[in-house]
């Protein structure tokens, strides 16, 4: 039987946003009849606060902050203790500094288990300038910049493009692909939204690339692949 494998932002839901309700339903049903687990850079109360508790609970383990916060249920059962160097926290803050992008809004630093998200723009950021700094990125690549830079200076840790503005730090090895090593590679089915190199999901399609790999733009390529009539095959 298939393990299906999503992302959460940008492939379950809009960026940041909430699950569609008509989808959402769709998603709990598709979850009580297959095995569904998520992968994502974000936390366990932001990925809860995004589809709900009802749909996170149907799910066989959610893996939160890439892997690093691990769920069953209510039941924790990975929790890493990771904290982003000083060292790295100092160069990453000279970035937001040197940045053309002059819209700051705060938060450029959220710390969660076992990894660091970073943004130049700000966590802070309200969806039309989370938007307008994604067209800003999309156009100048500052993001892959900054993620290649930092990647080169700090060979222990590893900066991947996550979401539409922010960069996904951890320990070099602690990305999503870490929790591939829970399954029967030949099993898995896996959807993601950023699997081009230098995006999040990247490490984890380049391990089951291309025949297991399932690129989406949006919930709704999701949507549209697992539907009855564009259902995958789980042979």
């Amino acid at each position: 039987m298939s393990e299906f494998i999503f992302d959460v932002d940008g492939t379950l839901t809009p960026s940041r946003g909430t699950i569609d309700p008509e989808f959402k339903e769709f998603f709990m049903d598709f979850a009580k009849k297959n095995n569904v687990y998520l992968v994502t850079g974000s936390d366990r109360p932001k990925t809860i606060e995004q589809i709900g508790l009802d749909a996170y609970s149907l799910c066989k383990r959610v893996y939160n902050c890439s892997g690093n916060d691990v769920y069953e249920g209510d039941n924790n059962i990975t929790h890493s203790k990771w904290v982003l160097p000083e060292p790295a926290h100092e160069w990453l803050t000279t970035q937001i500094t040197e940045s053309p992008w002059d819209i700051l809004t705060g938060k450029h630093f959220e710390h969660r288990t076992g990894m660091c998200n970073f943004s130049v723009v700000g966590r802070n950021a309200n969806t039309e300038q989370r938007k307008a700094y994604y067209e800003y990125d999309c156009k100048y690549e500052e993001r892959e910049m900054i993620a290649e830079t930092f990647n080169h200076i700090f060979p222990d840790l590893n900066a991947d493009v996550g979401g539409e503005t922010g960069i996904d730090i951890f320990p070099r090895g602690k990305n999503k692909a870490q929790i591939l090593n829970h399954f029967i590679k030949d099993d898995i089915k896996f959807f993601g939204d950023r699997c081009e190199e230098g995006g999040n999901d990247h490490p984890i399609a380049r391990e089951l690339y291309p025949y297991q790999v399932h690129k989406v733009n949006s919930w709704r390529d999701t949507w549209r692949l697992l539907k009855p009539a564009g259902r995958l095959s789980d042979g």
